[in-house]
């Protein structure tokens, strides 16, 4: 029970509130370590409670050690995208909210410059931002990192496919007085995480939670079957009308994005989207609405998909195919969170036939293919491309044309130096 992680009554009862009966395994893992002003290194699956993991002993040491004077802020927690960094807002608002004297603020990228400064004039204690603008406010002397004294990095794996990672050395190093810095990854494999961890943290614990079984979902997946593009659409429809409570759709590329909105809206299905260089307002007001229930579909691209963390997804639709596996995983990571069942479908044409192995060998899990009775597609499963075998004789042929390229060419060498005189 959080009553015996030794945090404070009003932390609990907020955290009542949000919906937590008990912790999670990586809240039980992180706070007693965090409390005792550890470096973190941990990792987590999504929906498992993490961003509570590092709030909740950030807001207990604020208590602990109030503020005595006016100053900048105390606590940073660093974020890849801009729709991450607004969840961790809101849920930073919602934990504090029993706590007054605890202010909040987050600036990121696609705001009003006049805004932030403002913001950074108060006397936050806890600020949410992504990397790229707030190393904007350092270098014109907008913001002071002389106070801050935890950082935290989120999603730091995300930071470092997104090129982040210079800039967070440089905000770290403005932040050199620090006294506690944490870092969450989604894995702890690779170098990047590895060498990041080497730079940035001192003799940190390290932590790896697995989902138990109350926090994992069960994600069903299968797949249909399109003859063609037509096909395709009609599937879709079929699916959003019939099966959907709330879902995200997966799309390639922005001109599909564009295309699909219209032709569902031509049928009357509602919908929102999100789509790379989309002003920050729009993209805040189609996250509002999906997320309050407004519109129920959500048509994104992988990239403008970015820090999408919504609970209660029932569906996640593969309506274009992912280029890999590893893609594939992270887009159906979206439903089935906390515990809840969720749905991933994957609408399958024969010119994409050629990942679902991949995943499946990826997933160690067969896909099912399912026909709904009206929607009966017409062709054959597609066999996937496979690599020709080159026989026996053509490689002895090809080895022998290489031998003989070879010294042809030394030999016109030869006859190309002159004798010495």
């Amino acid at each position: 029970m959080f009553d015996q992680l030794e945090l404070d009554d009003d932390l609990i009862h907020a955290v009542a509130d949000l919906g937590y009966k008990e912790p999670t395994s990586i809240q039980s893992l992180v706070i007693p370590e965090a409390m005792n002003g550890k470096d973190i290194l941990a990792s987590a699956p999504t929906g498992t409670g993490k961003t509570a993991a590092f709030l909740l002993p950030a807001c207990q040491f604020l208590l602990d050690y109030p503020r005595r004077q006016p100053g900048s802020t105390r606590i940073l927690i660093l974020t890849p995208t801009r729709e991450l960094a607004l969840q961790i807002f809101e849920q930073a608002k919602a934990i504090s909210k029993y706590v007054p004297h605890i202010a909040c603020g987050v600036i990121t990228g696609g705001i009003n410059y006049g805004t932030d400064r403002d913001l950074l004039e108060k006397n936050l204690d806890i600020l949410v931002a992504t990397p790229g603008r707030l190393f904007e406010h350092i270098e014109k002397e907008s913001f002071d990192c002389r106070d801050i004294e935890c950082l935290i990095l989120d999603e730091a794996d995300r930071m470092l496919d997104m090129g982040f990672s210079p800039v967070v050395n440089q905000i770290a190093a403005e932040a050199r007085w620090r006294k506690q810095t944490m870092l969450f990854s989604a894995t702890l494999e690779g170098s990047g995480i590895a060498r990041f961890s080497d730079e940035l943290l001192n003799e940190p614990v390290e932590l790896e939670a697995d989902s138990s079984r109350k926090e994992k979902g069960i994600i069903h997946q299968w797949i249909h079957l399109a003859d063609d593009a037509i096909h395709k659409l009609d599937l879709l429809t079929h699916i959003l009308s019939s099966q959907v409570e709330t879902a995200i759709v997966f799309v390639k590329t922005r001109e599909r994005l564009a295309t699909l909105v219209g032709q569902l809206q031509s049928v009357d299905i509602d919908c929102c989207w999100l789509q790379g260089e989309m002003p920050q307002d729009k993209r805040n007001e189609a996250m509002e609405r999906f997320r309050t229930g407004d519109v129920k579909i959500l048509i994104a691209t992988d990239v403008a998909a970015r820090g999408i963390d919504v609970d209660n997804i029932s569906h996640v639709i593969n309506y274009d195919m992912p280029r890999t596996a590893d893609v594939y995983v992270h887009r159906i990571g979206r439903t089935g969170r906390a515990g809840n069942k969720g749905t991933a479908i994957s609408i399958v044409e024969a010119h994409d036939i050629g990942i679902v192995p991949k995943i499946e060998r990826y997933t160690e899990q067969v896909l099912k293919r399912r026909i709904i009775a009206e929607l009966r597609p017409a062709n054959k499963e597609a066999k996937p491309p496979t690599k020709k075998k080159v026989s026996n004789k053509t490689k002895k042929a090809v080895i022998k044309a290489k031998r003989t390229a070879k010294i042809k060419k030394r030999k016109n060498k030869g006859r190309g130096k002159k004798a010495p005189s």
